[in-house]
Parts: structure tokens; C-alpha cells; sequence
């Protein structure tokens, strides 16, 4: 009855492997997070700057995080992460970009 003790977490799409791993679950709130802000300021035209850099940011720590994923729980928010992102970095780029007005006419 060894399997009565230990769940079955194989068809789970949070699957672990039971080890913690800061680095990467780190990486994943943090892609998470930076990418809802970036997708939830992009709807404010005023802030493409607050967009276009959270947007960025999420997108190179969540493509580092791919790289060094380890668990299906860790992509699965990665992946959510970097679409939020990318959908933010590109209206903030469209909006005026990650320079805009600050620099030049």
C-alpha cells in the first residue's frame, strides 16, 4: 500500500517533483506579476512608459525561466506570464514605447 501515502501527482498539471526550487518559482511570480501590470496598464495610454518596461522585463525573466524550468507548474505560469507581457510590451510599444517623449521631438 506504499501508493496510499504518496499522492499520484502524474496527471496533475501542477505536477512536482517534490524539491523546492526558489530560483525558478521566483522567476515565475515575478513574470506573473510584471506581466499582469504590464498587461493591465496597457488599457491607460499614459502609462506605455510603466507598460513598455514591465512588459520588457517580464518578457527576459520569463524566457530565462523557460530556460531553466524544471516542473510543469513552472512553465504553466511562465507561459501565462510572458503572453500577459507580450500583449502589454507590444501596446505599450505602440502607445510611445519605451522612450517616448522623453527623448527628441
Amino acid at each position: 500500500m506504499a501508493q496510499a501515502l504518496q499522492p499520484n501527482t502524474a496527471g496533475s498539471l501542477f505536477a512536482t517533483d517534490g524539491k523546492l526550487h526558489p530560483l525558478q518559482d521566483g522567476l515565475t511570480a515575478g513574470t506573473l506579476l510584471l506581466g499582469l501590470l504590464s498587461f493591465i496598464t496597457a488599457f491607460f495610454h499614459s502609462l506605455h512608459l510603466l507598460t513598455s518596461w514591465a512588459g520588457l522585463v517580464a518578457l527576459v525573466m520569463g524566457a530565462y525561466g523557460q530556460w531553466i524550468s524544471v516542473t510543469t507548474r513552472q512553465r504553466f505560469g511562465l507561459v501565462l506570464g510572458l503572453g500577459f507581457a507580450g500583449v502589454g510590451f507590444m501596446l505599450g510599444m505602440a502607445n510611445g514605447g519605451l522612450f517616448g517623449g522623453l527623448f527628441g521631438g
